[in-house]
This record gives C-alpha cells, structure tokens and sequence, in this order.
C-alpha cells in the first residue's frame, strides 16, 4: 500500500481554556495519561513522556486484562501552537503514522485545536475519527 493509498483525518475542538493550558496537557504525564489513548473500559497503567524533540512517549491502556501500548516521537514541540509525533500501537501494527495537534487562541480566551493524522489505513479511518474525537472531548473534561 502506498501513501497515497492512505486516508488523512482532521478532528477539531475548541476549549474555553488558553491555548498554553491545553498544550501543556499533552506534554504532562499525568494529565495526559487521563485522556490521551485512554478508553472507558480500560485502565491507564503507564504514561511516560519525554517532551523533547527525539524524545518518545509510551501510554499502556489495560484493556480487558491486556496491555496496549501506544507509542511515538516527538517530531516538532512550538509551545503553545503546535505538537507533532509519529504514532503507533504495536500489537495492531508495526507501521508509524503522523498526527499534528494545532492550537490556535480565540479572542474570549479560549482556543481552538485541530488535530491531524495522516497515513491512517482506510478500514481503520472511521474508528480512528471516532477514537480522536473521543481523545479530544476526554481532554475537554481532563482540564475541567
């Protein structure tokens, strides 16, 4: 399969919070940890960020007595506006793909983020819109 074969989804979402309190929490273990790969059913037992250029993360979801790990490397870090890494679940899959989250400030204080991921296969396009979609309001509720 080659890239172009590939589906790009874009999910928005806007917080009533400033642009550097939402990007912190995706660089804060243990905020992210609350709402990054975490699912309903499942536990978060790990999240391990090393936020820097090269650096990696590693977020393990207990789901249904198994560990699922979701890993990546931070590609670009521009406080408050832009976050980019590779991301991959190995028991899925071995192939990396790339998600940029954009933060843009409102004028009432608040912001609006869009996130970015592409190289997404197409059988998985529609469970990984709902999966961000789901990322991004668990963030909302994260902050408070």
């Amino acid at each position: 399969m080659t890239p172009s074969d590939r589906a790009t989804i874009k999910v928005s979402h806007a917080y009533a919070h400033p642009a550097e309190k939402v990007f912190d929490a995706w660089l804060t273990p243990a905020q992210a940890g609350r709402f990054l790969f975490a699912t309903p059913t499942g536990q978060m037992v790990k999240a391990e960020i090393d936020a820097r250029v090269g650096g990696a993360f590693l977020f393990v979801d207990r789901r249904d007595g198994q560990d699922v790990e979701h890993v990546g490397e931070y590609l670009e870090i521009d406080r408050p506006r832009r976050l980019v890494f590779t991301f991959g679940v190995p028991a899925y899959s071995a192939e990396m793909t790339r998600v940029t989250v954009e933060i843009a400030p409102r004028p009432d204080g608040g912001c609006e983020l869009t996130l970015t991921h592409d190289g997404v296969l197409p059988d998985y396009a529609q469970q990984t819109q709902g999966g961000w979609t789901m990322i991004l309001d668990g963030l909302g509720k994260t902050l408070g």
